[in-house]
């Protein structure tokens, strides 16, 4: 029942947001209805649950629980629905994870992650006009939490489950796009689950969208720079050139990227894009909608996925026949026809789609795509399996239907 009403929710959010995105506009350099004053935020702070013991099932012994204090809660989307009224999905974990030090005499580490993802209102009250606000806020929290097995037995057992989540900040206007905030999380504990209460407090920022000027978003459309409509890509992936791209954008020192312990031996996919919005000549976001039929490296399984998301370009070249950008493409809902690949459990047919690349728009008109870019499949701890899927370089080629 869980499983259900979290894939609703999120798949619902993101497709509201996708129409009200694609909305029939006049001019691509205004923002659209999806993200006229809505806004996201990051707060880094200090996170307390008082694990212990008592989480570990009977007939284990624990000699010490580490609890790190330093998380981070982001907004990933919020919306205001009025002055005094904004609606938000958030994201909240600690920066590192809860160590169990030596169970039973074994000498060794085991550790317990867990996230908190909401879909809350939040209220706000103007204290001192235009400068001060307090704000209150309530809805739901989804409690995701991996523990650990010695010898196959569950010493911490792996939770997931609704529940409450509530919060407040203190916030400071700087101007109609930013505000600095003390903010504070609560959620309460859940005795079936031996899951202790949860309590954040954090500085942070949040930043919103507001509509451009009508004479500036005309200015910007006058620019003169390409940035294509509606094109169509194909590609084909392979392994054949090893994994070395996505392991140097996933490394443990400075990661701008996600691995997988899945790999994809090769694959074919197919997708859509269409801009909604860009500025004058670096940015443009787009949304996309892509398939793939994809072959595993060990077992030879073939999966397929269904996927929709945001793809963000930044333009670093542009000439008369060419122009060259960076994309990436972050948390795209997707359905992944397998919950399993070569043994490798991945916590559901429900996941996220994410790719990196390089790619161009040249020749004639700039009607021709080329590009490469790595993928990565996984559901962003929604479950409490989350091994992810590796996929290797994969080669496009395109066509522009309008620009």
């Amino acid at each position: 029942m869980l499983t259900g009403i979290r894939i609703f929710l999120v798949t619902g959010i993101f497709l509201l947001i996708v129409c009200n995105t694609l909305q029939s506009q006049n001019i691509r350099t205004q923002y659209p209805a999806g993200l006229k004053n809505s806004y996201f935020g990051v707060n880094i702070g200090y996170i307390h649950y008082a694990f212990s013991a008592a989480q570990a099932e009977p007939g284990f012994q624990v000699r010490e629980v580490q609890i790190p204090h330093a998380a981070v809660r982001i907004v990933l989307y919020g919306v205001q629905i009025t002055p005094g009224l904004s609606a938000r999905i958030t994201y909240m974990r600690p920066v590192k994870w809860v160590q169990y030090i030596d169970v039973n005499g074994n000498n060794k580490n085991h550790s317990v992650w867990m996230n908190i993802a909401g879909l809350t209102v939040e209220g706000k009250i103007p204290l001192i006009k235009n400068k001060l606000s307090l704000t209150a806020e309530g809805g739901l929290g989804i409690i995701t939490r991996n523990g650990f097995e010695i010898n196959g037995r569950p010493v911490v057992k792996n939770a997931n489950y609704a529940t409450g989540l509530f919060g407040a900040s203190l916030q400071y206007h700087i101007s109609p796009k930013w505000n600095l905030q003390i903010h504070t999380a609560w959620s309460p504990k859940h005795k079936t689950y031996k899951q202790p209460q949860i309590f954040f407090i954090a500085p942070g920022f949040n930043y919103y969208i507001r509509p451009l000027p009508s004479e500036k978003a005309q200015q910007l459309a006058a620019s003169g720079y390409s940035f294509p409509k509606h094109y169509i890509l194909a590609g084909f992936t392979t392994n054949a050139l090893g994994y070395g791209v996505n392991n140097v954008a996933a490394n443990r020192y400075f990661p701008v990227f996600w691995g997988g312990d899945a790999h994809i031996k090769a694959g074919f996919s197919i997708s859509y894009h269409r801009n909604i919005f860009h500025t004058r000549k670096v940015f443009a976001l787009d949304w996309a909608a892509h398939a793939g039929l994809w072959k595993s490296r060990r077992l030879s399984q073939q999966t397929v996925t269904l996927s929709i998301g945001p793809v963000f370009k930044f333009f670093i070249l542009r000439k008369p026949l060419t122009d060259v950008f960076f994309e990436y493409s972050v948390a795209g809902p997707t359905f992944m026809s397998k919950a399993e690949l070569d043994n490798i459990r991945l916590g559901g047919k429900f996941t996220f789609h994410d790719f990196m690349g390089i790619g161009m728009f040249t020749g004639k008109g700039k009607k021709l795509y080329a590009g490469i870019r790595i993928a990565h499949y996984s559901n962003g701890n929604l479950f409490p399996e989350n091994d992810g899927v590796k996929v290797p370089l994969t080669f496009n080629l395109g066509y522009v239907l309008d620009k």
